[in-house]
């Protein structure tokens, strides 16, 4: 929205903190952390910054390009979009067929008719935005303690190699790197 509104301004709709010369932006109130330990490593230097991070229990510096909301919020079709019923198929089930004959056939449209319908609503192809689903549901597997294996099998996105690759494209880092920092963890009485 900001960017139809602005189309002087230049948007970066998954960076966690911005500086454009003295002004900086942040996307919430976690980033806000992120870019006031930037600050700190900026004018006091890594180790204090890493001391205050420490002292937060935060990372000192999460990975670069983490989305702030989840795909399907991103897409925002209304109730009564035609799109709709394909969106929220590809979020239901990941793991499903979600080919572009196949959900050009879930949605009643030509598979050339849905990928414009993909472009002017959603942004993307429909193949980019079941990547993002999917890798998405990785994550969510990973983050409660799944195998590689299996948050690659149960997100669609297959074999190990395949999940590894989508995300160093669009996370910046491996699966195992993923899993480690953000699992969470149980505790026992």
């Amino acid at each position: 929205m900001l960017a139809r509104r602005h189309p002087s301004v230049s948007v970066e709709p998954d960076a966690i903190f911005v500086r454009d010369g003295t002004v900086y932006t942040s996307a919430g109130v976690t980033a806000g952390i992120d870019l006031a330990l930037a600050l700190v490593e900026a004018d006091e230097g890594a180790d204090l910054a890493r001391e205050v991070a420490r002292d937060l229990v935060v990372f000192l510096r999460r990975p670069g390009g983490q989305s702030q909301f989840s795909v399907p919020s991103r897409a925002r079709a209304a109730a009564d979009d035609p799109l709709r019923p394909v969106l929220d198929a590809v979020a239901a089930d990941p793991a499903a067929d979600h080919s572009l004959p196949a959900l050009a056939r879930l949605g009643g449209f030509s598979p050339r008719h849905l990928t414009r319908l993909f472009h002017e609503r959603v942004g993307s192809t429909p193949a980019v935005y079941v990547e993002a689903i999917r890798i998405e549901a990785a994550q969510s597997l990973l983050a409660a303690g799944a195998t590689v294996t299996a948050a690659a099998t149960q997100s669609g996105l297959g074999t190990d190699e395949s999940l590894r690759r989508a995300f160093l494209r669009r996370l910046g880092t491996t699966p195992s790197t993923y899993r480690a920092r953000f699992r969470t963890t149980t505790t026992t009485t």
